[in-house]
C-alpha cells in the first residue's frame, strides 16, 4: 500500500470510532420500540449505543411541571417516539386520565412516514383538559386507532 492510502485509511478509522451513537441507530429504537420518551429537551446521545441507551433513561421524564401562565397551567415538553410501525404521514397525541378517562388530544402532522423515530415539542395547558396533580396515559395514534408509541405521564 501506498502511504498516502494508509494516510487516509488511518485517518477514516478514526474518524469512525469517535462518530456519536445516534437515536436511530438500530439498537436505539430496538431498545425503545413502542415508547413515548418525554423529556424537557431533546435527548443526548453517547458514544455508542449502549451509552445513548443510558442517557435516554436518565433524561425520561414521569412527571411533568407545569407553570402558570394568565391563571392558566401549562406544560411544555419534549417527545421522542421510537415508533413500532411507521408509514403514517399525521398521528394524534392523546392524553388518558389515569390511564383510562380520554381528556385531551394533538395533531400531528408533516411526519415523515418512512421514519421510525418521531421528535418534536408539546405544549398543553388546562383549558385543553388536564388537570395538575393527575397522571395520563399518552398514546400517539395512528389510523384506525392503531398505537404506535406511549408513555404515563404525572403533571405537577
Amino acid at each position: 500500500m501506498t502511504r498516502n492510502l494508509m494516510s487516509t485509511l488511518l485517518v477514516l478509522v478514526v474518524a469512525g470510532g469517535i462518530a456519536n451513537a445516534d437515536i436511530t441507530s438500530r439498537n436505539v429504537i430496538a431498545a425503545f420500540r413502542g415508547q413515548l420518551v418525554i423529556s424537557k429537551a431533546e435527548l443526548s446521545e453517547g458514544k455508542n449505543d449502549k451509552d445513548t441507551i443510558t442517557k435516554i433513561k436518565a433524561e425520561q421524564l414521569k412527571e411533568l411541571k407545569g407553570e402558570e401562565r394568565s391563571d392558566v397551567m401549562s406544560w411544555s415538553f419534549h417527545y421522542t417516539a421510537f415508533l413500532t410501525k411507521n408509514g403514517n404521514a399525521s398521528l394524534k397525541m392523546e392524553f388518558y386520565r389515569d390511564g383510562k378517562q380520554y381528556s385531551a388530544d394533538k395533531r400531528l402532522d408533516g411526519i415523515d412516514p418512512k421514519s421510525a423515530v418521531l421528535t418534536g415539542d408539546i405544549n398543553i395547558d388546562e383549558d385543553e383538559g388536564l388537570a395538575k396533580g393527575k397522571s395520563y396515559l399518552i398514546k400517539l395514534v395512528g389510523p384506525g386507532d392503531s398505537v404506535v408509541a406511549s408513555a404515563t405521564v404525572t403533571m405537577k
